[in-house]
């Protein structure tokens, strides 16, 4: 384990996890406290970079995850069952499942942010997410935004902004206010003048995914024509994709990760594994602890384990 500001971090955060504990350590334990689980072999140089990373961001969590890490050449029966194919391999696991993971390496930002999911799908709270003075205008514009009142949302949100500028939410909300209304160029606009330093925060991420599933809708067609030729031909994927595309523009996110999850089911590999890419990209443009999202990603889970 790495060393920061010259303390070793806390043994009981970060573990070296076998098969004869891998039960109690990861699916017991992410009963009270999501377990990142770190599927890495001595041999696998790009682990070698990413599992201090890693480790980093755990620790800055300050116990609100915990990590496993498992040497997958000394635990073959773990990697097999959870079909780890390669390395680096990192799953989260909250009441007993896979709730989200990557595979590669990646930039310490996007690590912090996949914990930041992580925590916040657990039902804890991500830290830096919204200034404490402001989460209640937060909260109220987040409400009127919901409701339909886009141009109302949009006068709170850029209010908080101006005054705290380095408020992610904020930036993220005045963005999905803009996409509610229809106008991408100018929630796009937003989001780069956002700055530097927000870009990787879970609300900026999540109004990028929003912008990109409205753009994505625009050539998807209408709903009721996409809905009658899955219908008529329940085996025509591109039409369930297409519908599921529009679904979740329209806000239908539910019905949306209903259909991915069935085309994956029919088949996985189609168009290069697109229902599970547009799955995450759901995902990402809702809140991680809402219900869709911990659903689906179980739904995911059981189908990619089974």
């Amino acid at each position: 384990m790495i060393e920061l500001g010259g303390q070793s971090p806390a043994t009981d955060l970060i573990k070296d996890v076998s098969e004869a504990d891998f039960m109690t350590e990861v699916v017991e334990m992410s009963r009270t406290v999501p377990v990142i689980v770190d599927f890495w072999a001595p041999w696998c140089g790009p682990c070698k970079t990413l599992g201090p990373a890693l480790e980093t961001a755990v620790n800055k969590a300050k116990g609100a995850v915990r990590m496993a890490k498992v040497n997958v050449d000394e635990n073959q029966a773990i990697a097999g069952q959870l079909q780890i194919q390669s390395l680096p391999t990192v799953y989260a696991f909250w009441q007993g499942q896979p709730i989200d993971g990557f595979q590669g390496n990646v930039p310490a930002s996007e690590l912090d942010a996949f914990i930041g999911r992580v925590v916040e799908a657990s039902g804890g709270a991500a830290g830096g997410a919204e200034a404490d003075g402001l989460a209640e205008a937060i909260t109220a514009a987040d409400e009127m935004l919901e409701a339909g009142d886009a141009a109302g949302a949009l006068q709170v949100f850029a209010a908080i902004a101006a005054e705290d500028p380095a408020n992610a939410a904020a930036f993220g909300g005045m963005a999905r206010a803009h996409i509610a209304s229809g106008d991408l160029e100018q929630a796009e606009a937003v989001l780069n003048g956002a700055p530097a330093d927000l870009h990787d925060k879970p609300e900026i991420e999540a109004a990028h995914a929003q912008l990109a599933l409205a753009r994505q809708a625009a050539d998807a067609g209408p709903v009721a024509d996409l809905e009658a030729a899955v219908e008529a031909d329940p085996g025509n994927h591109q039409a369930r994709y297409d519908l599921a595309l529009a679904l979740a523009a329209a806000g239908r996110s539910e019905e949306a990760v209903d259909h991915l999850l069935e085309l994956f089911r029919r088949d996985a590999d189609w168009n290069d594994g697109a229902a599970k890419t547009q799955l995450f990209t759901v995902f990402d443009a809702l809140k991680p602890n809402d219900p869709v999202v911990l659903n689906g990603r179980r739904k995911l889970s059981s189908l990619i384990f089974a």
